[in-house]
């Protein structure tokens, strides 16, 4: 069956004008162009589309699901198969969230105690999960599966204390980067205040710090996609920054 922009839209619940997007781009092209203008999708732009919405549902920016398509190995079983595990695990997180909330109502109600652990469990696992899915297998590649496995305990087992304690330092050193980018000068004092709020900040996943390492996950931020996304939201080279900021701070 084929469709055209509109009723493809209509069907996946998306908009005309993110079909024309994805077209723009290369994400998505029609089967072909009708006599009078009109796009037209046939089955396998369908399959596409459903894989595309799969991705963006895992929270895959449309960069990397380029990527991803146009890899040598690209694979539709096993990308759907992907797909899956990652369903399943947000599945997971959701009941252990739901769990968390109904918890906390009996609690209020003076039904139940709840302990401070179990107030934060749906969180870390989430946590835990998102970093899994956004970076797992870069970090497990680098530091080993041994060395990922213990800093996901220590996340799964952080105190109530701990956790508000990651939260504000987080923010603060989001804060402090983005200024001593502003600065533009990696070995100012601003610059190196940032470097020693992210180790504090690598601390509470790491449970061995060393200098090499914090170098090297650094330079990471730089040449992973997904590192530097995430830093480039703090500020505009802001990856890059806090890599060269680092090297001066490790020596």
């Amino acid at each position: 069956m084929e469709y055209t922009v509109n009723k493809l839209a209509k069907l996946a619940g998306v908009s005309s004008r993110t079909l024309r997007y994805y077209d723009e781009i290369g994400l998505l092209s029609p089967k072909r162009i009708s006599s009078n203008g009109y796009r037209i999708y046939g089955r396998n732009e369908v399959d596409r589309l459903q894989q595309i919405l799969f991705y963006r549902e895992l929270g895959v920016s449309l960069d990397e699901i380029g990527r991803i398509f146009s890899a040598k190995d690209f694979d539709g079983l096993s990308a759907l198969q992907n797909h899956l595990t990652g369903l399943l695990e947000r599945r997971e997180q959701l009941e252990l969230l739901i769990a968390n909330v109904e918890k906390t109502i009996k609690a209020m109600k003076g039904e139940m105690i709840m302990s401070d652990k179990e107030k934060f469990e749906g969180f870390l696992k989430k946590m835990v999960d998102d970093n899994e899915r956004l970076y797992g297998e870069e970090v497990r590649e680098k530091y080993g599966e041994e060395a990922v496995n213990r800093s996901n305990e220590k996340v799964l087992h952080m105190s109530s204390e701990q956790y508000a304690e990651l939260e504000k330092l987080t923010e603060e050193l989001n804060e402090t980067l983005k200024k001593a980018v502003e600065q533009g000068d990696p070995s100012s004092e601003l610059a190196q205040k940032a470097c020693d709020l992210h180790r504090r900040w690598l601390c509470f996943y790491w449970d061995k710090y060393t200098k090499e390492a914090h170098i090297g996950l650094t330079q990471m931020y730089v040449y992973d996609s997904r590192f530097t996304e995430y830093y480039e939201k703090i500020a505009p080279g802001c990856a890059a920054f806090l890599r060269d900021a680092v090297a001066i701070y490790c020596k």
